[in-house]
């Protein structure tokens, strides 16, 4: 049988560990094995025996927020286990502690010989990514020094250094080489009649730039933290109490939130929290998701909207200290993803400081209106007045709304070739599947620009005292509105194209993209309530909620990330804008799909599901390269609340 991950998340770092709790290092397009802390592994080997062999595994690694496990060592019926293992595991922010408790079996003495192999590789996440591609790394240095309570790993390249240290209590009777560069750590426990023994060990990561982490004693400790951090998540959110499995998906949401919360810096270098995209590949600042589940929170948690928004705000193209490499990195415009590995220090991915989204930019925009008009403060928006104008100035300028009319984009040559939501090859594409080329005029930007001009106006009036602005941005709103509704409109379908190539000409697929424009209100009250029955369709509702592409049409394809799959954070944003344009029933068949998807998965909505239809299979087919646990799936059931209450 094949061994499962399992993924253990605090902050910015995560671990992923087998069945028995191993690290043993391997290279896949799943998640990927080891401890990581920005980015890097800072453990890549952790593989224990007993008496010089592998141990049996008892009772498996569950999921959760530990990872605990029980070991025999290897025998018969007829010769039951000397002694058991009881293996518990948490991830610290910053490194891993584990708890190894050994229990005698027989009314005699034990002895027990425990070793643990440990290594470290320093690899770079995007080594790990199945994409064929490799990194020159030259003059790299690693070294080992075996301390008096464990070990110590160390790498340099150049000015970039990094560490890991391993101490144990009580410390290892022996360290020894392995010929590999892993080192072995060996215990010899004696165990009275009955008796137990117990051994903790700590791994404290320290990548390039940070100091050295404090770990805590031991894993109960670090869950004494996380479930402070999930109450404190979830302090004041009002669970609906007619609906319990929406109330449960809604406290699962939370919880995950509240782990996936990143370090960020704001413009005046104070200390943040931010929601991370997702695990295991995306533990990181992306603006797109942090915007969107931000918003989903808003009504919930204010507090988060304004993190995201200082966070979004410092690295903006053009601030002080934030910079960017390329083309896309135009002043005023707003991160798409922020990386703290070696590759991107040294350049050699784009990611470090990458600005390849063209939604990034009206979405923080939409969040600051959308917050200052929730929470009534504006200090926030009197504070970044700077930032804001110089985002719709990047709209303007830049992203092309005064020259072409719309938001455009090309693709990004080392980068994304699509740079909105749908940002895969070929998921901005005709009916037929043939793929945009040259410069792409998404249609949900084009909604996400119209919100963010109005509400930048409500601002610009009421906050800024501007009133010349304000009526400026009006009107390039109605503007915009004119344009996409006689542009995208594709009447013969009563539906507007996905997007518009560089010499205007639609793009004919039938995507969820519209349920978008629902919610930002870019379409007549009569184009939207046509476009909203649409979306519930037995072609894009599956009945876990509705597809990013209609089947039937030759581009769809249940297992593509993009053409065919269901997201929901794109369902929230269809739901809420169901909602928006007063059909309520359907919103609230979409809602009750997700809930049902989330209760048959643990009450966890992955980031995205296969395509296949409800009557296919009486359970969601899940999608094989999903993250297990994401910042927009765990903030849609606050969306779906917003949108349809307890119904």
């Amino acid at each position: 049988m094949t061994d499962r991950h399992h993924l253990l998340v605090h902050g910015g770092t995560f671990a992923s560990v087998g069945d028995s709790g191993d690290i043993s290092g391997v290279r896949g397009s799943g998640a990927p094995d080891g401890l990581f802390v920005r980015d890097a592994r800072h453990l890549s080997r952790w593989q224990l025996t007993v008496d010089g062999a592998v141990p049996e595994t008892l009772a498996p690694v569950s999921d959760g927020d530990t990872a605990r496990c029980v070991l025999v060592p290897r025998g018969g019926r007829q010769e039951p286990p000397a002694y058991t293992l009881f293996r518990e595991q948490a991830v610290a922010e910053g490194g891993l502690v584990e708890t190894l408790r050994v229990t005698g079996n027989r009314p005699t003495p034990t002895t027990v010989r425990i070793a643990l192999t440990v290594d470290v590789d320093f690899t770079d996440q995007f080594e790990l990514r199945s994409d064929h591609r490799t990194y020159v790394k030259s003059g790299t240095v690693r070294t080992r020094q075996v301390l008096d309570d464990g070990v110590e790993f160390r790498y340099r390249r150049g000015e970039w250094t990094s560490s890991t240290t391993v101490t144990a209590e009580p410390a290892p009777d022996n360290v020894e080489e392995t010929g590999t560069g892993a080192r072995r750590l060996v215990w010899t426990l004696e165990l009275q009649p009955h008796g137990s023994a117990e051994v903790t060990l700590r791994v404290a990561a320290r990548p390039h730039g940070t100091p050295q982490p404090r770990m805590p004693r031991s894993p109960a400790d670090v869950m004494e933290r996380i479930q402070a951090r999930e109450g404190e998540f979830a302090e004041g959110v009002a669970f609906p109490t007619g609906w319990r499995e929406l109330a449960a998906v809604c406290a699962r949401g939370l919880a995950d939130l509240a782990v996936l919360q990143v370090p960020a810096t704001g413009p005046d270098g104070e200390d943040l929290r931010v929601p991370a995209a997702g695990v295991p590949w995306f533990l990181a600042l992306l603006g797109r998701d942090a915007l969107l589940a931000s918003l989903f929170m808003l009504p919930y948690r204010p507090r988060s909207a304004a993190a995201t928004i200082l966070a979004l705000a410092a690295t903006q193209a053009g601030a002080p200290g934030a910079t960017g490499r390329g083309m896309v990195a135009q002043p005023g415009k707003i991160v798409h993803e922020v990386r703290h590995g070696e590759l991107a220090h040294f350049g050699q991915v784009p990611y470090g400081r990458y600005y390849g989204s063209v939604d990034s930019t009206p979405l923080f925009l939409v969040l600051l209106g959308a917050y200052t008009e929730q929470t009534g403060d504006t200090g926030l928006a009197r504070r970044l007045e700077s930032h804001a104008r110089a985002a719709v100035e990047w709209m303007l300028d830049h992203g092309g709304l005064t020259s072409r009319g719309y938001l455009v984009y090309r693709a990004d040559e080392g980068g994304l070739a699509n740079q909105n939501w749908k940002d895969s090859p070929g998921a901005i594409c005709a009916s037929d599947g043939t793929r945009a080329g040259g410069a792409v005029l998404a249609a949900g930007a084009q909604g996400y620009a119209y919100d963010a001009l109005r509400r930048t106006a409500t601002v610009a009036r009421t906050v800024w005292g501007d009133d010349v602005y304000a009526q400026l941005l009006e009107q390039a709103a109605a503007d915009l509105r004119d344009r996409f509704q006689r542009d995208f409109w594709m009447a013969d379908r009563e539906f507007p194209a996905l997007a518009l190539d560089g010499e205007g000409n639609r793009l004919d697929a039938l995507a969820s993209d519209a349920g978008h424009l629902l919610w930002s209100g870019l379409l007549d009250k009569e184009y939207g309530e046509a476009v909203g029955r649409r979306l519930l369709e037995p072609d894009f509702f599956s009945g876990w909620g509705v597809r990013t592409l209609a089947s039937g049409q030759s581009a769809y394809h249940p297992l593509s990330y993009h053409r065919g799959s269901v997201w929901p954070h794109d369902n929230a944003l269809i739901a809420l804008g169901l909602a928006r344009y007063g059909l309520h029933d359907e919103a609230r068949t979409v809602a009750h799909a997700l809930v049902d998807a989330a209760t048959a998965s643990g009450h966890r909505l992955p980031e995205v599901l296969a395509g296949y239809g409800r009557d296919t299979r009486r359970e969601p087919v899940p999608y094989p390269h999903a993250c297990v646990r994401g910042s927009r799936a765990a903030a849609t059931p606050l969306a779906l609340l917003t949108a349809v209450g307890g119904a």
